[in-house]
C-alpha cells in the first residue's frame, strides 16, 4: 500500500505512515511525544497541534468534534491530532508547551534584567 511523509516540526523528525492515518498515531510511530489525556476522543484538546495552510490539503477535513472543540482555531491552522487523518504528505507543527513557554519567556526577561 502507498504510504506518504508527515515532518513533525520540532523535532524535525520525518516518519511515512499510510494514508488513513491519525497525526497523533504518526506522532507515536515517529517518538514525537503529543500529550493526551482523553486516549483519542476529541475531549481533552490537549493534542492540538499547527497546519501551514500549504499543508492543509493533506489532511481530511474536519469532522464534527473537532469543529466543535476547536471552533475559530481552525482557521489559525490547528486541528487536533487525536481526529486529524492524514490523506497526504504534510508538515505539522507541534506547539510550545506552555509551562516551557512561560520558563522560557522568564529566563529571556532575567537576561535583559542583567544587561
Amino acid at each position: 500500500m502507498r504510504q506518504t511523509q508527515i515532518r513533525f516540526n520540532p523535532p524535525q523528525k520525518v516518519v511515512k505512515v499510510r494514508p488513513g492515518t491519525s497525526v497523533l498515531r504518526a506522532a507515536q510511530e515517529a517518538r514525537v511525544h503529543i500529550a493526551t489525556r482523553c486516549g483519542g476522543k476529541a475531549a481533552c484538546l490537549m493534542c492540538k497541534v499547527k497546519v501551514d495552510p500549504e499543508h492543509r490539503d493533506a489532511l481530511r477535513p474536519p469532522n464534527d468534534a473537532e469543529r466543535r472543540k476547536l471552533g475559530s482555531l481552525l482557521d489559525e491552522g490547528y486541528r487536533l491530532a487525536c481526529q486529524a487523518i492524514i490523506c497526504g504528505s504534510a508538515e505539522v507543527e507541534l506547539p510550545e508547551d506552555p509551562l516551557k513557554a512561560a520558563i522560557r519567556k522568564q529566563l529571556e526577561q532575567q537576561k535583559l534584567d542583567e544587561i
